[in-house]
């Protein structure tokens, strides 16, 4: 199971991340994914989706298999697979030096499907509905615009925004005409890569698209008409490939072997690191945690070659750091600083004085592996003593449960985000909601307000000593970045996934 989108959830757009973290796609009935017109153009791109969208309002749209959203609305920019910043409305923009104040140079021309101009006023409206979305409010609370023209915005916030770019990139912009009618649900109206096609949608079950040819971009989206069709399962969906109903849908490891051998092409991604969180630092629920050769003992019991090779059936990578291969905080050519070594991991409880061991729940929940990892888990640790009482969760509540500071140490297959600082904001520091205790460290609060008001330089060192600090204080036992699946027909190609979570490619991506 996947959260929604990972980013976002319990702040902001916070029930939405968990939702993704946690928590397919191309074809049609008559499927021509990979046909071409008489002008080169192709035909019909059907994406499977294993979710369906909750409504047209652009405030309330999932990350995760969010292709509808995406094929309506633009950004003023949009973010790559690290967080990078790439043209959209806007075609150029500075950041001020002191991270408060975004200034975006707006495309002319551009028109919403209702006719309304898409200009600085329309940002405006748009950033204005933002900050007045429970959901988003707190990202956009204070902020302030300056228009000195019609292609010209300025976005200033009360405080610095090491964040500044998930913050402008979020906002899917949509005509001021439909704000003001206050009718947001009802239908899209947006300038994005495609049009939806009523007569062709039922809700719930499909949505039908025709091509913007106005759109900026055009020639990147290479199909006429775009289908996304909901599914209630993955099975399904993996039936609806199979069958030729649609041209691709998101695999897991155990349908590897199937899609490969049925000549299907598969795209590989890494957007998520298997870890233990030992959120107690300061061992103020579980005392032994709170000495760092307890967290380090741990972190030397598993070994993870064997986990990639037998519980991820060879479908991953060894990981020392949570940070996503390629961020700014991820650290190169890092040798293991916990090498699999059961006997000195022995020796360092026993110096630490808990050579007894202690007790320990760990959460679980369906969607998360469990039921392959756990036993797994459950016997290394007992290496060392420490007995596990597995604790299931379900229901509305689930999550709340999870994320309520209940379970100190938590095994989850946690999503590294592109963008390390988000990564930093949500795992790392104490306010971060997958920092489940909230314990403060000083070193970690120095660290972030030099990625608030240093240079890019010293940011990006900032970054990388917090990873080093958390990697020596064994604040996290990361295992495992699992690999995932898209698979597709051999008519679309997908040369890159630039998805800032890594769940799955973004509509640009299908070529």
């Amino acid at each position: 199971m996947r959260l929604i989108t990972r980013r976002s959830m319990l702040g902001g757009s916070a029930a939405l991340v968990v939702g993704a973290a946690l928590a397919a796609c191309t074809g049609g009935a008559n499927n021509t994914g990979g046909g071409n017109s008489a002008s080169g153009t192709k035909d019909t791109l059907t994406l499977g989706m294993t979710a369906d969208i909750e409504g047209w309002d652009p405030t309330n749209q999932p990350g995760y298999q969010g292709w509808p959203g995406e094929a309506i609305w633009g950004l003023v920019c949009r973010p790559n697979e690290f967080g990078e910043l790439e043209p959209s409305l806007a075609e150029s923009w500075e950041i001020s030096d002191d991270r408060k104040s975004f200034t975006a140079h707006l495309r002319e021309g551009v028109s919403f499907s209702d006719g309304a101009t898409a200009d600085a006023e329309a940002v405006k409206a748009n950033f204005e509905l933002a900050a007045a979305n429970e959901s988003t409010r707190s990202l956009f609370e204070g902020i302030t615009f300056d228009i000195p023209d019609a292609q010209t915005i300025t976005i200033t916030w009360p405080d610095p925004q090491p964040l500044i770019n998930d913050r402008v990139s979020r906002v899917k912009l949509t005509s001021p005409t439909l704000i003001d009618s206050g009718n947001l649900n009802d239908k899209p109206v947006g300038f994005g890569p495609y049009l939806l096609d009523e007569s062709g949608t039922t809700r719930g079950s499909v949505y039908s698209f025709t091509k913007n040819d106005d759109y900026w971009e055009a020639d990147a989206y290479p199909y006429a008409k775009l289908v996304c069709r909901v599914y209630d399962s993955e099975t399904a969906a993996l039936n609806a490939l199979k069958t030729g109903q649609i041209d691709g849908t998101l695999v897991n490891a155990q349908s590897y072997d199937e899609v490969t051998g049925s000549g299907f092409e598969v795209k590989e991604m890494n957007g998520q690191t298997t870890r233990l969180l030992l959120t107690d630092h300061k061992g103020e629920i579980i005392p032994a945690l709170g000495d760092v050769r307890v967290r380090q003992a741990i972190n030397m019991v598993f070994d993870k070659q064997a986990m990639v090779d037998s519980l991820y059936a060879g479908h991953g990578e060894v990981s020392h750091q949570i940070f996503r291969p390629g961020s700014t905080a991820y650290i190169d050519d890092l040798d293991d600083p916990y090498p699999f070594d059961v006997e000195k991991a022995k020796s360092l409880m026993a110096e630490a004085g808990y050579a007894d061991g202690f007790e320990i729940e760990l959460p679980t929940m369906d969607g998360q592996n469990h039921d392959v990892l756990m036993p797994y888990v459950t016997q290394q640790l007992a290496e060392l003593n420490i007995s596990v009482k597995q604790v299931p969760l379900t229901g509305a509540n689930a999550i709340g449960d999870l994320l309520s500071g209940t379970y100190p140490v938590v095994l989850w297959q946690l999503g590294n985000i592109g963008d390390s600082v988000q990564d930093i904001d949500i795992v790392v520091r104490a306010s971060g909601y997958w920092n489940l205790e909230h314990q403060s460290d000083d070193y970690i609060d120095e660290q972030w307000d030099i990625i608030c008001t240093g240079t890019d330089e010293e940011a990006a060192a900032a970054q990388q000593a917090i990873n080093q600090y958390i990697i020596d204080q064994a604040w996290f036992a990361p295992m495992v970045n699992p690999t995932s699946f898209y698979a597709h027909t051999a008519d679309v190609v997908i040369d890159n996934v630039s998805d800032l979570e890594g769940l799955a490619p973004k509509l640009r991506d299908f070529q």
